[in-house]
């Protein structure tokens, strides 16, 4: 199943500590949808998932200005 999370209006390091509480309460099978701004979020959230064993999928430009989707899976 995959799941939504929007972070654009939270600020480093909160958008990374949301982001793990989604992720904690996934299915192993589950990907996460985590819509950030530019800049720190969309810098730090893909590499922190990462380093914590989680793959991140895709990091994509969606319709909104500054605002980019990531897809991690659990």
């Amino acid at each position: 199943m995959v799941y939504d999370l929007d972070v654009t209006r939270e600020h480093c390091p909160m958008t990374f500590v949301k982001t793990t509480i989604a992720l904690n309460k996934l299915q192993p099978v589950d990907d996460l949808n985590v819509k950030v701004t530019e800049a720190e979020p969309l810098e730090n959230v893909p590499k922190s998932a990462t380093e914590q064993g989680y793959t991140v999928l895709s990091v994509k430009k969606t319709d909104i200005a500054g605002v980019y989707n990531i897809e991690i899976e659990k």
